[in-house]
């Protein structure tokens, strides 16, 4: 009988020992999955910050601020679609885009959000119902508060490329994100361009959207006063007197990412390849007629993937925003501005790394297979051979310690 009750006993024991592991494996896959899927994002970017400006207005007796507009610009999310999109592919990347877009909003608390273009990977060829369930997706990953507005450049994933580009395709992208080319907010000019339509060989939709772009100059003009007498500035409700920012799909003309530098920079191999015009980048003369038409004092572009500081004609900066998606970067970023009318300030915010993520998964992969290896004694505890590794350097440390402190005795007698 005692035989049986000490065999029940260590039946129960085993069993509980058992579930007790089990719980701690449970606990701690719980907890890897959380930290790899939410808080990383925290701990991440909430080391951003907006930078500082501060641009005095002097009037005749106090020195006042201006307000400041704060605007996350991000590029490149390429929604998979059905044809080229594996489920897991999708999976993974956009819960990343998610987490880190609602992350930044509740962290950062932007005012607006402008993405430079390239939304969708598949909009170019995907058919009505492919692009209703792809604008689905991406009205749930970017979701936001009314208070922040969000604001849409095309790009050419989104509507295809100068020969793929249609009005329908143009007009169903404008439907759901109905693109202003010219927003104003707290006395600062965004002007939006259709990059792609800037081919310059006079089909329908490119006259178009040159027409819209010269009267856009037009308007700009009279804000600044630079076409008093012309009757175009009697009409309509003036702009803010305040030089645009431009921002577009296609960065403007450079010969290549030679010049560029920097963590998110393109890689070393690939910075001299040159620029084809029209296709990763705009032509010469389309580059001249934006600069021209709109003198914009600062301009931001994507379609790159990569980050790129240039300066153009008489000083002109363009800053090229990274993808904001894995799919494309390791390390992608989206760009914070802080902005007046007169001036602005810019500061990069760094996502997670893809890699970084993968190691911790691959680590704690590990630790579970030697765990359990170990729990049924198919591995060697690693305990005690630490343990005993811990007393041997002790030990030799304290001999060594003893007889340099001797021997420093020993020198002073």
């Amino acid at each position: 009988m005692a035989t049986i009750r000490f065999g029940f006993r260590r039946l129960n024991f085993h069993l509980l020992r058992r579930s007790f592991l089990l719980l701690k494996l449970t606990a701690f896959v719980i907890a890897v999955l959380l930290f790899c899927e939410f808080l990383i994002y925290y701990l991440v970017i909430v080391w951003c910050n907006w930078p500082e400006i501060k641009t005095p207005a002097h009037d005749s007796e106090r020195e006042t601020l201006e307000p400041v507009l704060k605007a996350m610009f991000l590029a490149d999310t390429h929604l998979l679609g059905e044809v080229r999109g594996h489920w897991l592919d999708k999976l993974r990347r956009e819960w990343q885009m998610e987490r880190a877009f609602q992350t930044a909003l509740w962290l950062l608390r932007p005012e607006v959000v402008f993405i430079l273009g390239d939304i969708f990977d598949e909009g170019k060829w995907s058919s009505p119902q492919a692009w209703a369930d792809d604008v689905e997706r991406f009205q749930k990953m970017f979701r936001h508060p009314p208070h922040v507005q969000l604001k849409v450049v095309v790009g050419n994933h989104d509507i295809g490329f100068h020969y793929q580009m249609s009005t329908y395709r143009i007009k169903r992208f404008e439907k759901i994100f109905n693109p202003e080319r010219l927003f104003s907010w707290k006395g600062i000019n965004f002007v939006m361009v259709n990059s792609i339509a800037l081919e310059g060989d006079g089909c329908n939709i490119c006259s178009e959207a040159e027409a819209e772009l010269i009267e856009i100059s037009h308007k700009l003009n009279c804000s600044l006063k630079q076409e008093q007498h012309s009757r175009r500035c009697e009409d309509g409700q003036p702009l803010p007197a305040s030089a645009p920012v431009l921002l577009q799909h296609f960065p403007l003309y450079r010969r290549s990412d030679a010049n560029c530098s920097g963590d998110d920079a393109a890689p070393p191999e690939e910075r001299g390849i040159p620029f084809r015009e029209r296709y990763d980048a705009l032509s010469r003369e389309a580059s001249q007629k934006l600069l021209w038409w709109l003198r914009p004092r600062l301009v931001l572009s994507g379609h790159t993937h990569s980050a790129c500081e240039v300066l153009h004609g008489a000083g002109i900066p363009e800053l090229s925003v990274p993808s904001f998606s894995w799919r494309n970067r390791n390390n992608p970023s989206f760009i914070m501005g802080s902005m007046t009318p007169m001036d602005y300030a810019l500061a990069k915010c760094y996502l997670p790394c893809e890699d970084t993520v993968l190691i911790t998964y691959c680590g704690a992969a590990g630790f579970l297979v030697v765990r359990i290896l170990v729990h049924f004694g198919l591995l060697a505890s690693p305990s005690p051979f630490g343990w005993k590794l811990l007393r041997k350097f002790k030990t030799s440390w304290w001999s060594s310690g003893s007889k340099a402190l001797t021997g420093g005795m020993a020198q002073k007698h």
